[in-house]
């Protein structure tokens, strides 16, 4: 398919670094009329098809009767066989860090950041086959890297709008220390962890990375704190949903901190995304007690810049002050908060 033939495919993309939330938030905004949480579609080609992970759903994905009707609308559309795992490891290799800078400064530029390649034809049919064989009007990606969503930004057949979902890299890093079953794949396999040094170094690349590509004021940008998230979830949500063109109203919150899931099919992502059923949101603070001095030392030091702009003090005795933002609701300043 060209891309002239449909109108391009909302796509809201989520930037940041992992473990930042993100899974959950896609779950709730997955709820919304018309909405379809896909997990972290930069993995598919290798999680989904190569290696049958578990969707969403419970399913292995080769099994899901979503995917596989995706997957069958992707290669009608190729029209001749695609080496589909080779472009899930070509692409780590299009969007590793150390390419990050020539890209940055390719966009500053204003020249196209990331190359055009085949494998973008088979990325964009991807999203395309989404929407068309799921009816949804919005395709919610959770993939997080900045470089990915320049990626998306570049193609035509895409409309980009990003959520860029920040949290404390002490929290983030802490989070990537514990050993955590995936959830998606052979009983007793374990999340990948990161050494400390590591995760922080990531948080401050891929957060800053996504502060210069998508700026504040950007009516298709939405920045997000974590904490801001668990203190004031209604509202916080509420301004994501309206970016998007959703009524609040509509998110699945049957009280200010509680939340209905019904299963999504996301491909990818924390184990959490298996979850269903009434979820309580709340702040996740075992790392102000169980973290070493002086990992959150080594954090907070390789952090710095990014703590000073994201409004994070660096003595982590206090927690950081709720942004106060205007509550973003519709229809009835209840119907947000109401049991479905």
């Amino acid at each position: 398919m060209t891309p002239q033939e449909h109108p391009p495919v909302r796509v809201l993309y989520f930037a940041g670094s992992g473990r930042s939330g993100t899974t959950v938030v896609s779950n709730i905004l997955g709820q919304l009329p018309g909405a379809f949480a896909a997990g972290e579609l930069r993995y598919l080609w290798q999680r989904g098809v190569e290696q049958d992970h578990l969707c969403g759903c419970g399913q292995p994905f080769s099994a899901c009767p979503v995917w596989t009707a995706v997957m069958a609308r992707v290669r009608a559309d190729a029209g001749s066989e695609r080496d589909e795992p080779a472009i899930g490891r070509r692409l780590l290799g299009r969007l590793r860090m150390a390419r990050l800078p020539g890209a940055l400064l390719r966009d500053a530029l204003g020249r196209r950041a990331l190359p055009a390649h085949p494998d973008d034809i088979a990325v964009t049919d991807l999203y395309r086959a989404i929407a068309d064989q799921t009816g949804a009007d919005l395709v919610i990606d959770g993939s997080k890297l900045p470089p990915y969503g320049l990626l998306l930004r570049q193609q035509p057949g895409i409309d980009l709008y990003v959520l860029h979902l920040v949290r404390d890299p002490r929290a983030t890093a802490f989070s990537w220390l514990r050993s955590k079953p995936t959830r998606d794949t052979a009983a007793g396999a374990q999340m990948q962890r990161q050494e400390t040094w590591k995760s922080s170094v990531l948080w401050t690349v891929w957060n800053l990375t996504a502060l210069r590509l998508w700026r504040d004021g950007d009516p298709r940008v939405c920045r997000l704190r974590y904490e801001d998230l668990i203190a004031d979830p209604v509202g916080q949500l509420g301004r994501v949903a309206a970016m998007v063109g959703a009524d609040p109203a509509d998110l699945p919150f049957l009280a200010p901190d509680r939340v209905q899931l019904a299963p999504t099919h996301s491909v990818a992502g924390n184990p959490n995304r298996h979850d269903t059923g009434e979820i309580t949101l709340r702040a996740d603070d075992q790392w102000r007690t169980a973290m070493s001095r002086r990992d959150r030392a080594v954090v907070t030091l390789l952090t710095a810049p990014g703590l000073r702009r994201f409004r994070y003090p660096l003595d982590t005795r206090t927690p950081p002050r709720p942004r106060t933002v205007r509550r973003v609701v519709s229809r009835s300043a209840t119907s947000a908060g109401r049991a479905r």
